[in-house]
């Protein structure tokens, strides 16, 4: 076994840090998609109960995006495809993007 030099070191601890790493899903506004599709995806895809999805949804409308929750990038990137798939699947333009926290 070699002894880890300080450049293997460097590799190791970059690539722990990645994990932790956090990114927010949010979605944002547009002028089609109905307030109830996002809280049924609020609810849906995003585990909110009711109250907290209005709220949400209300945040998104007001004020153009709204936060639906903090993720790995894994998990951030698969709610954000399934965001896209029901979207288009109710032909609706909604967008979920992903922001480092």
């Amino acid at each position: 076994m070699e002894p880890k030099n300080d450049e293997s070191l460097e590799l190791e601890s970059e690539e722990s840090l990645s994990f932790l790493k956090r990114y927010k899903v949010v979605l944002l506004n547009d002028d089609f998609t109905s307030m109830d599709f996002v809280v049924e995806i609020l609810m849906e895809v995003f585990s909110h109960p009711l109250d907290s999805a209005i709220n949400i949804m209300l945040n998104v409308h007001r004020e153009g995006r709204g936060i639906c929750g903090v993720y790995t990038y894994e998990v951030a990137e698969t709610k954000i495809s399934q965001v896209k798939e029901r979207a288009k699947e109710n032909e609706y333009p909604l967008k979920a993007i992903m922001e480092e926290e």
